[in-house]
């Protein structure tokens, strides 16, 4: 129901607890004042139904890549601005103002190089695990991270998503004891392990067409239509996935 509150201008997601409100356009001075009207909404609905909206933990983002000066939105909650940040991390994905994407491929990557420690310490070989339970801890603790929110983060340039490579890549040596000059293409084979990039077009796919069962999934809405998929498919900066 809170969503129902918004203005038709601003769009509205909701997770548990987790709220996102957005306005886009080509005016600032219109956004800032639909997403302050979408503000004191959520505002006075949070009070008649027992909810608080916390200013502390509100942040605010401007996705633009104008190169040129302009100006950020400046909103409030009653009397407490909110702050504008470069990024923000919202269910588990970090988002930049310029949705690049690299800081979370960045933060990805460091999580997942910790984890790689375990996977060093158990392969051993005088007492280590197998190569079957060594590719199963990896599916477990590492790579199902790098799975999670592929389908958003995997619209950016190949050479940001390359950076998880390396880490794919060490992760099946360890698994596989392979020597580190061995081509990867060996790794994927031995392994019954597919390249990440085949991986997240694999992972987007399924949840495409998992989405198109369900009439009212929030993706149904974003279908093109058939006279402009062609157009969008030749895009240079676009990577089909069907």
């Amino acid at each position: 129901q809170i969503l129902k509150i918004l203005p038709p201008s601003v769009k509205g997601t909701l997770y548990v607890d987790d709220l996102q409100i957005s306005c886009q356009g080509n005016n600032m001075r219109l956004i800032e004042r639909q997403l302050q009207i979408a503000g004191n909404k959520l505002v006075t609905w949070c009070d008649e139904n027992g909810h608080t909206i916390s200013p502390e933990k509100s942040r605010c983002v401007h996705f633009c890549r104008k190169r040129s000066i302009h100006l950020d939105p400046t909103t409030h909650i009653r009397n407490a601005m909110i702050p504008m940040v470069d990024e923000i991390k919202f269910l588990g994905i970090i988002f930049d103002r310029k949705l690049t994407v690299l800081p979370h491929i960045l933060h990805l990557r460091k999580k997942c190089d910790r984890s790689l420690n375990i996977l060093k310490v158990l392969s051993k070989t005088s007492w280590g695990a197998d190569r079957t339970s060594l590719l199963r801890i990896y599916q477990a603790i590492i790579l199902s991270r790098i799975d999670y929110g592929c389908m958003v983060y995997g619209s950016a340039r190949s050479t940001v998503l390359r950076r998880l490579d390396t880490i794919h890549h060490s992760a099946l040596r360890i698994c596989s004891g392979a020597f580190r000059t061995s081509p990867v293409e060996s790794l994927y084979v031995v392994c019954h392990q597919l390249p990440l990039h085949l991986r997240r077009h694999k992972i987007s796919a399924q949840y495409y067409i998992r989405a198109l069962s369900v009439p009212r999934h929030p993706v149904c809405s974003m279908t093109l239509p058939v006279s402009l998929r062609r157009l969008y498919n030749a895009r240079s900066s676009h990577t089909s996935i069907l």
